[in-house]
C-alpha cells in the first residue's frame, strides 16, 4: 500500500502554475473552504455551492477503494513505460520520458475506478445534492500528470455546454497530493462573474466558422482553441479579482464545482506522476451533451465539431 505522505496545512512560501509564480500575499491566495462539517446536510451544501462555487469534502470517499484504483491504473501505466523502472508501483515515480496522459480508455477498463466514481457513496452524494436522479457522463477524464507545468485556468462550460447547464464537475486525487505535486486551484468567486457566465462560458471549443478559409482545418481538428482563459494565473487573478484557493489533498477527498468556476492546477515539482480523475454529474431528466455519452464518446474529435456561419 502507498505510504501516507505528510500533509501540512501550512502553505509554502512559493507556489507556481503554468511555470509562473503565484502571488503569495494572503489577500491573493488561500486554502479551500472545507465542507465536511455539513457533508450530510444537502440543503446547506446547495447553499454553499451557490455562494462559493465549489464544495471541498476531505475524506468523503473510500480511501481503500481509491488506492485500489490507483494500483490498478499504475499497473497498466507501468506496462506502458510511464513509471521509472525499479521503483515501487504505488509511488508512481515518473519514467525518464515523463509522458502526460489523458486516459479514458484505462478509466473505462478499471473496475475499481468505475465503482469509485459511478456507484455507492458518490452516486448517493449527487442524488442528494441534486435532489433528483443523477446521470454521469460515460467519458472519464483520467489524468496521469508527470513533473512539469500545470493546467492553465479555464471554466468547464466551454468544453461541455451543449446539454444542461446544471452540470457539475467532480475531481478526486487517486493518491495523496502534496503542494509539491500540485493539486487543483480554484479562483474564488469566479462562478458569479458576468464575463465568465455570459461571455466566455457560452463559447464552445468545438464550434468553428465553416465559411472561413481555415474552417476545414478546425473541422478536422488540425486547428483548435484550447479553451484556456490565460496561461498566466497571476495576471488572470488581477483582472478577475478574488483569490486562488488550493490545498494539499489526500486519497478519498472529493472536490466538486460548477461549470463557471474558474480553475487550473499547480505545477508538479516532484518526481512522481500526479494521478487524478475528473467526471461530470447532472440531472438524468435534462439534456446531455452528446460528445460525452455512449459506448465510445466522440469527445473533442472530428465527430464533435460543429460548424456555423460567422
Amino acid at each position: 500500500m502507498i505510504e501516507t505522505k505528510t500533509i501540512s496545512s501550512v502553505m509554502p512560501q512559493e507556489l507556481t502554475s503554468c511555470g509562473l509564480p503565484l502571488d503569495m500575499a494572503t489577500e491573493h491566495i488561500g486554502t479551500l473552504r472545507r465542507s465536511d462539517d455539513i457533508a450530510d446536510d444537502f440543503p446547506a451544501l446547495r447553499d454553499r455551492m451557490q455562494h462559493d462555487g465549489y464544495l471541498y469534502l476531505p475524506g468523503y470517499l473510500d480511501r481503500e477503494l481509491v488506492l485500489e484504483a490507483r494500483r490498478d491504473i499504475f499497473t497498466q501505466l507501468a506496462a506502458e513505460g510511464y513509471l521509472h523502472p525499479g521503483t515501487a508501483l504505488m509511488d508512481g515515480v515518473a519514467g525518464l520520458e515523463r509522458k502526460n496522459g489523458l486516459r479514458p480508455d484505462i478509466a473505462k477498463a478499471s473496475a475499481p475506478l468505475q465503482e469509485l466514481l459511478y456507484a455507492g457513496r458518490i452516486m448517493a452524494f449527487y442524488r442528494g445534492f441534486l435532489d433528483g436522479e443523477p446521470l454521469h457522463f460515460d467519458y472519464t477524464w483520467l489524468r496521469a500528470v508527470s513533473p512539469g507545468n500545470g493546467t492553465p485556468p479555464h471554466g468547464d462550460s466551454v468544453f461541455m455546454n451543449r446539454g444542461t447547464r446544471k452540470l457539475y464537475t467532480g475531481w478526486t486525487p487517486l493518491g495523496d497530493v502534496s503542494y509539491e505535486e500540485g493539486g487543483l486551484i480554484v479562483l474564488e468567486g469566479s462562478h458569479k462573474l458576468d464575463r465568465i457566465r455570459n461571455n466566455y462560458g457560452n463559447k464552445d471549443v468545438d464550434a468553428y466558422c465553416s465559411n472561413r478559409p481555415d474552417g476545414p482545418e478546425y473541422a478536422s481538428g488540425e486547428k483548435w482553441w484550447g479553451g484556456w482563459l490565460s496561461k498566466n494565473p497571476t495576471h488572470l487573478r488581477e483582472r478577475l479579482g478574488g483569490r486562488w484557493l488550493t490545498h494539499e489533498f489526500r486519497a478519498g477527498d472529493l472536490l466538486t464545482f460548477t461549470m463557471n468556476t474558474v480553475h487550473g492546477s499547480l505545477d508538479n515539482h516532484s518526481d512522481r506522476i500526479r494521478l487524478s480523475c475528473d467526471f461530470r454529474y447532472q440531472f438524468a431528466s435534462e439534456e446531455v451533451d452528446e460528445r460525452w455519452v455512449g459506448e465510445n464518446p466522440v469527445g473533442h474529435g472530428p465527430g464533435g465539431k460543429r460548424g456555423k456561419i460567422c
